[in-house]
């Protein structure tokens, strides 16, 4: 398994190049050091960003990255444990393959929605599949709706499920299994060796990159076990912190947070997703994580600024014109990131939404599953998104004709 995290983000790994020659192109390190580099910029550009930014940090570690890391990790000792990978066992019953992705998208958080999108940027998974497994997904927000609401969590796996299900089956139907599938698997990449080009020049011109990056590595590893058990406590309304900062005059759990998300946007600033030669094995895992963890985080920041920059009350729009609010909450849905899908179900749970905007949103939104799927197959995450906001709009009128 982690051959293929390895080798799926080779080929976008760095931003685009071009225009000028060899002597004024940023190298590929440089280029993915300009979206921390504007990360603080827009933080500084709105009052009280820093604290935003340094909260963005923080609940893209604790609340995703360690969840998106272990459950790769998981996967990748059952694969062992069952002596078969997950991309064999989807070729060899291809009937279930949709089953399959939806019920790994009902998986609460991303980690298992990330594993089944990466089996479809490797040919393993039909489009319906991706289908299905966006419409099961509903991201790290079911975490907040399992703790605060478990019976209502348990009707929107269910639901979720289902759909997904349907909703695959249909689309492969239609359109057949191959339809939009990569031509040619970014799971099937060879290692690139550094004297044979590519975008590789800052690995072999930047001394000290990759033993830099290992010191890194290494470390954010250490700190990966108290991640997972302070972000399982977190998505059941546990705060560590309070336990401990009137004693310590601290919060270690933020600090935890921060350190452990910068730890991941500097190593994929370092080394992409396998621009560097790795050991494999969690090296792969930790660049995959890196990776999705950096979109979360621009995701998260970039959210929370645009909403304080301009001044946005998404509660009074919602409260404004009740018959379009199951729609609103579909097209919320239709963000990347789980950062707007944890806003709606707060105001669920709050009572400034009903269960139908609620069901529309879980449906149509594809968590931070939907950012690796936008950097290795954009048309087809585009298409996949579109797709399962039918059977949102659908759903979430249903319920807003019986239930309102």
């Amino acid at each position: 398994m982690t051959a293929w995290i390895a080798a799926a983000g080779r080929r976008v790994s760095t931003l685009p190049q071009g225009g000028a020659g060899p002597q004024s192109r940023l190298s590929p390190i440089a280029q993915r050091a300009l979206v921390p580099a504007g990360l603080v910029a827009a933080a500084l550009a709105v009052p009280g960003g820093a604290g935003i930014l340094l909260q963005a940090l923080s609940d893209a570690y604790l609340s995703v990255a360690v969840f998106v890391a272990g459950t790769l990790m998981l996967v990748g000792v059952a694969e062992r444990g069952l002596g078969t990978e997950l991309g064999t066992l989807l070729r060899r019953n291809a009937r279930w393959q949709v089953p399959i992705a939806s019920l790994l998208g009902a998986f609460p958080g991303c980690g298992g929605a990330i594993v089944a999108l990466t089996q479809y940027t490797r040919g393993h998974l039909s489009f319906g599949g991706v289908v299905a497994t966006l419409t099961a997904t509903m991201g790290d927000a079911m975490f907040l709706l399992l703790a605060r609401a478990p019976e209502v969590a348990a009707l929107v796996l269910v639901v979720g499920m289902v759909v997904g299900v349907l909703s695959g089956w249909i689309i492969d139907a239609v359109h057949g299994q191959g339809f939009m599938r990569p031509r040619t698997p970014t799971g099937s990449a060879e290692p690139m060796d550094c004297a044979a080009g590519g975008d590789r020049s800052d690995t072999a011109t930047v001394a000290g990159v990759g033993t830099v990056a290992r010191v890194i590595e290494r470390a954010w590893l250490w700190i990966l076990a108290p991640g997972v058990v302070i972000g399982l406590a977190l998505s059941f309304q546990m705060d560590p912190d309070a336990w401990v900062e009137p004693a310590l005059g601290v919060a270690p759990v933020f600090a935890l947070g921060v350190v452990g998300a910068v730890g991941a946007l500097a190593l994929w600033v370092l080394r992409g997703r396998g621009d560097v030669e790795t050991d494999g094995g969690a090296s792969a895992v930790v660049d995959t994580t890196s990776f999705v963890t950096t979109w979360v985080i621009v995701a998260f920041a970039g959210f929370e600024l645009a909403v304080s920059g301009f001044n946005l009350d998404l509660a009074a729009w919602f409260a404004a014109a009740a018959p379009i609010v199951p729609l609103v909450g579909v097209l919320i849905g239709l963000i990347p990131g789980c950062g707007p899908q944890i806003l709606v179900t707060s105001l669920y749970l709050a009572g400034a939404v009903p269960l139908s905007a609620q069901l529309g949103n879980a449906i149509s939104n594809d968590g931070d599953a939907l950012f690796p799927a936008i950097a290795v197959a954009p048309k087809a995450a585009a298409v996949a998104t579109l797709y399962s906001a039918i059977p949102a709009v659908i759903v979430a009128y249903g319920c807003y004709m019986i239930v309102g």
